[in-house]
């Protein structure tokens, strides 16, 4: 009876260690890429757009493990406030108040185990908002939850 208990805690041990092995999993621990650098990407650092137009934005995702979403902001900039991630900058209109500002916040899921995706997708900048300097915000989140953000310029005429 005694054998068989120490048999049996030896085998109990034994799995406890060995099992431990196989539950080892990579973490993930780089950003996803945001690439606006392809011919056909818009908008770009410095991109005029006219109201009452529609416009396609399109840019390129990657990640090393799987994407997750992406969002896009759209808000004025009247104020000159910064959280561009472009080293160029652009022609700014002087300070003013706004009066009826654009303002564009969507949230899209990537499907599910993709490592790259090209965005494509439609905005409508209505006619009657103020014009002059936007940002146009691109958070892009992995599936572990590192977010990547491009911070643009544009020019709503």
């Amino acid at each position: 009876m005694r054998t068989s208990k120490l048999l049996l805690a030896f085998l109990a041990a034994g799995f406890t260690f060995t099992s431990c092995d196989s539950d080892k999993t990579e973490i993930d621990t780089e950003y996803p890429v945001i690439n606006v650098s392809a011919a056909n990407a818009f908008p770009i650092q410095c991109s005029t757009i006219t109201r009452g137009q529609k416009i396609t934005f399109r840019a390129k995702f990657s990640d090393n493990a799987q994407l997750g979403s992406y969002s896009l902001d759209i808000h004025h900039n009247f104020d000159h406030h910064n959280h561009s991630t472009e080293v160029a900058s652009c022609n700014e209109d002087p300070i003013k108040k706004p009066v009826n500002p654009m303002l564009y916040i969507n949230s899209v899921t990537i499907p599910s185990g993709q490592k790259s995706y090209e965005a494509v997708q439609e905005i409508e900048i209505p006619q009657n908002i103020d014009a002059g300097d936007y940002h146009f915000l691109i958070r892009l989140t992995d599936k572990e939850g590192w977010q990547t953000i491009k911070g643009l310029s544009i020019k709503i005429l």
